[in-house]
């Protein structure tokens, strides 16, 4: 018998338990961002999975038919390039850049492997999700275009 043991990197300041908890309740799927997305494809007609298992990265839409997926990224935790929402934490700096680096990697990894297999890949914003007109504009077009996205 083999024991294994996985070693937590020690984190660099004091841990505050307030941020902890509200860190905690951060969702990872129906989101508001994602709920506004889904909403606007349903009403232009298009119907999807949510969250499918078997695709590398889980899209939060995913259109088999059309071989198109959808993944609606938060600001803050996929670090959406000159958005204020993509601020910084201003304490354990190290530790968040750490798991922001690697949220960007694995979202690019993610990306390529779905373009490999054939899948055309729509990334919509949480900031983007204000204005309900665009996201109508933005998925009816990545949905209807029949070249890859």
């Amino acid at each position: 018998m083999s024991l294994l043991v996985v070693v937590q990197p020690k984190a660099t300041g004091p841990i505050d338990p307030v941020r902890s908890a509200l860190m905690a309740r951060v969702r990872g799927k129906d989101t508001r961002p994602e709920l506004i997305v889904r909403k606007s494809a349903h009403a232009l007609g298009f119907r999807f999975r949510l969250h499918r298992k078997d695709l590398p990265g889980r899209p939060d839409l995913v259109f088999p038919r059309l071989r198109k997926a959808i993944f609606v990224h938060g600001c803050f935790w996929h670090r959406h390039s000159g958005c204020s929402k993509a601020s910084m934490p201003k304490t354990r700096v190290d530790f968040w850049r750490s798991k922001f680096d690697a949220n960007v990697a694995r979202d690019a990894r993610s990306i390529a492997a779905l373009r490999t297999m054939g899948w055309s890949v729509c990334v919509i914003w949480e900031c983007e999700t204000s204005d309900r007109r665009v996201i109508a504009r933005k998925v009816r077009a990545f949905l209807r275009d029949r070249r890859a996205a």
